[in-house]
């Protein structure tokens, strides 16, 4: 079991009510700690949900969901950022 910090930002954040929370996870990669977090229902369902165009950084480096998690990593997510 690995420790790391999850972050959540813009749209998400406001949808779960909170920045962050360390989470213990069996997790080997970012897309399985998503659906950890999914299968815990209510809002991280929705905010979350596969349906929905989330990114991912590990470290403050973008990630593609595939990365590996090490212990005592940073996970981000937060919705494509749009300009104009």
């Amino acid at each position: 079991m690995k420790q790391v910090t999850v972050r959540y930002f813009a749209s998400i954040r406001e949808a779960l009510d909170c920045d962050g929370e360390r989470v213990a996870t069996d997790a080997p990669t970012v897309a399985a700690l998503r659906d950890e977090l999914i299968a815990r229902g209510g809002a991280h369902a929705q905010a979350l949900a596969r349906g929905r165009a989330v990114r991912a950084a590990i470290d403050q480096v973008m990630s593609d969901e595939s990365a590996p998690l090490a212990d005592g990593a940073e996970v981000a997510f937060f919705p494509p950022v749009t300009g104009g």
